[in-house]
């Protein structure tokens, strides 16, 4: 049995030299595509009745990963979403194994034709100003906990970042001003695919940070845990749910919301947006590739469109006036 037709070899290759090396993807995307092989070959070795680790290429046939997409969506109950994004990444192992031996270009073309799922896009969510408000002001900031946790919200809500981009934020990635009146404070964020952006702070979330970060070393994370440790994306996670819960309680309006910091980070755009802030600005500010990602937030606020449809509003009827009843256009005429 040749290691070529092996499908663990591939597998390596892919991980390790393909998704890190040539591509060179992010952490995240990286694991994605890991957890879709953790879940993938141990379903393809039950069908192909082998050990896993004698899994050949071919048994990863198209029947076989078709059935695994319906065994996600029907006993995992996973999403359409999520699908589409576990098959993206069987596509992208066939097409590197295709392209290094090309006697597996029929297979890989029988794997890529698998289409992926139509689904519909919900509505993006987004707090009002006031929820914001509510949610900013529920921490009790005279506790160490408490005010941490205020400038984590305060935070997402002014970067309009991603919960992974948030947790990595170092003190050295912030330019804070000698005092915390200095009005050109920003953060540098590293986003999705290792692209950096540099974003504005706002005075209010200066001058938490410079009191926060007193004595920090400059490779120390910013927001960390009662141990020390640095917070992680589930913890930022975690922080607002918790307090979008207590806010709920007053405000029943937020409790059929999910509140989550992506919801931050849409109530980011869409107040940019309402404040007159360009798109194409929104866009590099979130960090987006395409302006057709960040199109969706024109869609979605509901005053800004009633506002558009004032300007289209029809006037209330006008008389007509005949033009024989217009006497200047009869002198004009007949002195012709």
């Amino acid at each position: 049995m040749s290691d070529t037709n092996l499908l663990s070899p591939w597998i390596r290759r892919f991980l390790l030299e393909y998704l890190v090396g040539d591509r060179n993807l992010s952490p995240n995307t990286q694991k994605s595509y890991r957890d879709t092989l953790r879940l993938l070959l141990p379903f393809a070795a039950k069908i192909a009745k082998r050990p896993l680790d004698q899994l050949m290429v071919e048994d990863l046939t198209r029947d076989c990963v078709r059935a695994f997409l319906d065994d996600l969506e029907e006993n995992r109950q996973c999403s359409v979403a999520t699908r589409n994004q576990r098959l993206a990444a069987v596509h992208s192992l066939a097409r590197f194994i295709a392209g290094h031996r090309p006697e597996y270009l029929k297979w890989s073309g029988e794997l890529e034709s698998i289409p992926f799922k139509k689904t519909s896009r919900p509505l993006v969510p987004y707090l009002e100003k006031d929820e914001v408000d509510s949610l900013l002001a529920a921490p009790d900031q005279a506790t160490d906990q408490g005010a941490r946790d205020h400038l984590v919200l305060m935070f997402l809500y002014n970067i309009g970042a991603r919960a992974s981009e948030v947790a990595q934020v170092q003190v050295g990635d912030l330019t804070l001003g000698r005092s915390p009146q200095f009005d050109r404070s920003s953060v540098l964020i590293h986003g999705k695919g290792n692209k950096d952006r540099r974003c504005p702070l706002w005075k209010k979330t200066a001058a938490l940070l410079h009191a926060c970060l007193r004595g920090r070393a400059q490779n120390e994370h910013v927001f960390i845990n009662r141990r020390g440790e640095p917070l992680t994306r589930f913890g930022i996670h975690a922080i607002v749910e918790r307090y979008a819960g207590v806010v709920a309680e007053t405000m029943p309006a937020l409790a059929k919301k999910r509140v989550s910091p992506h919801t931050l980070r849409h109530t980011t755009a869409t107040h940019l947006l309402r404040a007159g802030v360009d798109i194409n600005t929104i866009r590099a500010w979130l960090g987006h590739v395409s302006l057709a990602t960040t199109n969706v937030y024109a869609e979605v606020d509901l005053d800004m469109k009633a506002q558009a449809l004032a300007l289209c509003e029809l006037p209330g009827k006008r008389p007509r006036k005949r033009w024989r009843d217009d006497a200047g256009l009869m002198a004009f005429l007949e002195s012709l």
